[in-house]
């Protein structure tokens, strides 16, 4: 549950809530990041209280910042110029680590059960019978071991521009990795936003464009979650810029729709 709320001060914040088991530890991991690090790329921690297992998370209302799209070259370099600045700071403890993160979805698990994936419609089972092999192994092949601080959730409903900075919420994704999985991860968005694509702001990544493609394929055509019936609509779209980055980073054949 989200609020923007008026203080007795007149002075207005922005406040999550847990509804269930999963979104409080969620908001306990944000809260972690929040806690423990202050930086211009991170809103202000205003109060969090935890009790009977429903956390409530209070930061400063962000409403006046501008959220793209539309982007503009010198957006996307604030993004780029933040990230630069996540990747460098010391994480707090107890976070994940990357590889715990994805290793519940990607190419290899469309492998094992493609049905889900093929119900969306995007390729013949032909066509992903003979790109299955190749895109498993990139995937494997990928870097994904770091000790750099990961957002891993960067899209424009997660990033605002306030005085030529960007600012990054929702930290509940946030782990421990590779950095080029982070920018990776924020590129189909991007380029389905109006931005360039994947590979102009990160040539030469097939391991990259091959895990955020798995990420999403395993994803997309699961059924609804039912406290966020919203995620699998971004999850196919992430999946509809991130397939064809891949075919292209991968030197795959084009793809061939289903019919």
């Amino acid at each position: 549950m989200r609020w923007v709320v008026t203080l007795a001060s007149g002075r207005t914040a922005f406040v999550k809530a847990a509804v269930d088991e999963p979104t409080a530890d969620w908001l306990r991991r944000e809260h972690r990041v929040y806690e423990a690090i202050r930086a211009p790329f991170l809103p202000r921690l205003i109060a969090f209280h935890d009790v009977d297992g429903r956390p409530l998370l209070v930061l400063e209302d962000l409403s006046a910042a501008r959220w793209p799209p539309p982007w503009s070259a010198g957006d996307v370099d604030a993004v780029r110029m933040a990230l630069d600045e996540i990747h460098a700071t010391s994480p707090p403890r107890g976070l994940p680590r990357l590889e715990e993160v994805l290793e519940t979805g990607g190419w290899a698990v469309v492998a094992a059960a493609p049905a889900a994936f093929l119900s969306l419609g995007l390729v013949s089972a032909g066509w992903l019978d003979r790109a299955l092999p190749l895109l498993v192994a990139a995937e494997a092949a990928a870097q994904l071991d770091g000790a750099a601080l990961l957002h891993l959730d960067i899209r424009s409903d997660n990033l605002c521009l306030r005085d030529g900075r960007t600012i990054l919420v929702d930290w509940n994704h946030a782990c421990l990795g590779n950095p080029v999985i982070d920018v990776a991860f924020w590129l189909p968005s991007l380029q389905n936003e109006g931005g360039p694509p994947p590979e102009t702001l990160l040539p030469d990544a097939p391991g990259a464009s091959a895990v955020v493609s798995g990420f999403f394929a395993a994803r997309a055509g699961l059924p609804p979650i039912p406290t966020a019936p919203g995620v699998r609509r971004v999850q196919l779209a992430q999946l509809r810029a991130a397939l064809p980055w891949a075919v292209r980073a991968l030197a795959l054949e084009a793809i061939t729709p289903a019919r």
